[in-house]
């Protein structure tokens, strides 16, 4: 099942959501700053991650600048702990299944979470808007 770790006031976690509700694609939420996360969540995320780290984590986020922590002299294990207790260094939306991750919102990247016969359809729906708009440019010309 597709996990969606979020945060209430996050525009980009609204649209992932409000996409899948469009394509009636169950998920589940977890709202990293009312439930907290397990080590498991964690590894989860970066066993689907092709950067490890630097694909979930914002270093640029305030908890890393007020503390002045630099991840690269961290153990796994210290910025697994410390990512648990501090949540708001995760980019957001993170969105997971058995074998994908991704983070942020982007309209284009997120159709790897349909299923075979609907990403085929969306990408015959692609290629029709293409085409449309191609042909629009033309009359204007």
């Amino acid at each position: 099942m597709i996990q969606i770790y979020t945060t209430p006031s996050c525009a980009s976690c609204r649209k992932a959501k409000k996409w899948f509700d469009q394509y009636n694609i169950p998920y589940s939420e977890k709202n990293i700053f009312s439930i907290k996360l397990s080590k498991d969540d964690i590894y989860r995320m970066l066993a689907n991650s092709e950067n490890g780290f630097d694909d979930i984590i914002s270093t640029r986020s305030k908890v890393f600048k007020e503390k002045k922590l630099d991840p690269d002299s961290m153990s796994v294990g210290e910025l697994i702990d410390f990512i648990i207790e501090n949540p708001s260094v995760l980019k957001r939306p993170i969105i997971i299944n058995e074998t994908e991750l991704q983070v942020g919102y982007n309209n284009e990247d997120i159709t790897i979470f349909l299923p075979k016969e609907l990403r085929h359809n969306e990408n015959i729906l692609r290629a029709t808007r293409l085409m449309d708009m191609e042909e629009d440019f033309e009359e204007e010309e």
